[in-house]
């Protein structure tokens, strides 16, 4: 595959907490050959989130209410009304634990047309020591498992770093506003047949302290919106 080949529009999402000292790299080591525009929904930040952001090269929107499903909503609304919709959306966190490099890698798929959604997987990849709490390894396993067995589709992870053709993801109506997003777009896409695979992704110690696994309370209301979301559509 090179930038050569006829490419769709790629437009880039990136949820944004007060992630200041993160944020500017991701979205500078995103391939921009490939990218049409990237798009950081700052969320609520009380930092330089949004100032880091824009000096990198990332248009900026602001979602005000905290939720990283309402700022995934907040993205997916600008780019449908974009003046050139986008073929395909790649969701990506901002706070470097992933490479953005691999972005080619999880595009590759839809572009070959052998799949409507692409899952990173951190499963399937190579994991830096610490990089994922013992909850979150454990919280992966059970939700995929759950999955499989509500609803027969093979995951390894609900990680964040994921593709999808913009046809597809509207059809899911998505709505979860929080830690739901990730396994609603998943239990969703089984639903509906939605040609979906995973490729390995690398992963590293994130940059800052997680607001999620990071805290007791976040780890907890996270396992049960995923647990809930699951069991909800099936």
């Amino acid at each position: 595959m090179t930038p050569a080949q006829s490419k769709p529009t790629v437009i880039v999402i990136i949820p944004a907490f007060n992630e200041e000292n993160s944020v500017g790299k991701v979205v500078r080591d995103i391939p921009r050959e490939w990218i049409d525009e990237i798009i950081v929904v700052n969320n609520n930040s009380n930092d330089l989130t949004a100032v880091q952001a824009a000096a990198a090269g990332a248009t900026v929107l602001d979602e005000p209410i905290q939720g990283y499903g309402r700022a995934c909503l907040r993205g997916i609304a600008y780019a449908q009304n974009r003046q050139q919709k986008p073929d395909i959306l790649v969701f990506l966190d901002a706070d470097y634990s992933d490479y953005p490099a691999e972005l080619v890698e999880l595009i590759a798929p839809i572009l070959a047309n052998s799949a409507d959604m692409v899952i990173g997987s951190r499963a399937l990849g190579q994991r830096q020591s610490g990089s994922m709490t013992p909850q979150q390894v454990f919280g992966n396993w059970l939700a995929t498992w759950l999955i499989r067995l509500f609803y027969g589709v093979h995951f390894t992870d609900l990680g964040p770093f994921r593709a999808i053709r913009l046809s597809s993801l509207v059809a899911l109506d998505m709505r979860d506003e929080t830690y739901g997003w990730t396994v609603e777009m998943q239990v969703k896409a089984a639903k509906q047949g939605l040609r979906s695979v995973e490729v390995p992704v690398r992963y590293r110690r994130r940059i800052g302290h997680s607001k999620i696994s990071g805290t007791v309370k976040g780890t907890i209301l996270a396992g049960y919106k995923i647990l809930t979301t699951i069991f909800k559509y099936a």
